[in-house]
């Protein structure tokens, strides 16, 4: 929206878009048909382009949309317990799911990544183990690289738990404890923090 009275549906988000989006650097311009051109893109990649038609540049609608997709895979997390996978292999929202506790919730093993696992796959059986393959088959943010790019707060006398993560800094994540109330937003300048290793 550029008025905040008219909205308009985003593109659908493709892999190019997305490596396209990773090239840029600096903040949005906070117009939809701005159009960036690639400073850091090499001859080979510059000439394919133009050979395919396209000149090397990308409008900030196209990194809009791709920065939310890599947002959403890198941050996007659910409470331990919300969503089920059935022995057929489908995924569903857990209908008796009826929040942490908040022992649970002050743990960042008790939130995982909602997009396909990565880290779980590499786990050995003994490590399955342990699991229970109905809830536990995401990936833990426990395990995330770098270890500490999550800060977890309880605010309100413990009466709502808070993930901020360091990495995309202004993605907040709430939890009400036993309660079924979760939910996570984002207010950032969509840059990702490439200073975090330094600042741990």
């Amino acid at each position: 929206s550029l008025n905040c009275v008219e909205w308009s549906l985003l593109p659908p988000v493709t892999e190019e878009m997305v490596a396209q989006a990773e090239q840029l650097k600096g903040r949005f311009q906070g117009d939809p048909s701005f159009e960036y051109e690639y400073t850091e893109i090499n001859a080979e990649d510059a000439e394919r382009l133009f050979e395919d038609g396209k000149e090397p540049m990308i409008k900030e609608e196209a990194r809009l949309v791709a920065t939310i997709e890599q947002i959403d895979r890198a941050v996007g997390i659910v409470p331990r317990g919300a969503f089920v996978k059935t022995p057929l292999g489908s995924v569903h929202e857990n209908r008796n799911f009826e929040g942490l506790s908040l022992m649970e919730a002050k743990k960042l093993s008790s939130y995982f990544h909602f997009t396909e696992p990565v880290n779980l796959k590499n786990k050995t059986l003994l490590e399955k183990a342990d699991l229970d393959p109905s809830t536990d088959f995401l990936d833990s943010l426990e395990h995330d690289i770098p270890q500490g790019s999550w800060t977890v707060q309880p605010e309100k006398g413990g009466t709502v738990v808070v993930l901020r993560s360091l990495l995309w800094l202004g993605l907040t994540f709430y939890h009400v404890p036993m309660t079924k109330q979760y939910g996570y937003v984002y207010f950032g300048t969509g840059e990702k923090n490439f200073d975090l290793p330094f600042m741990l």
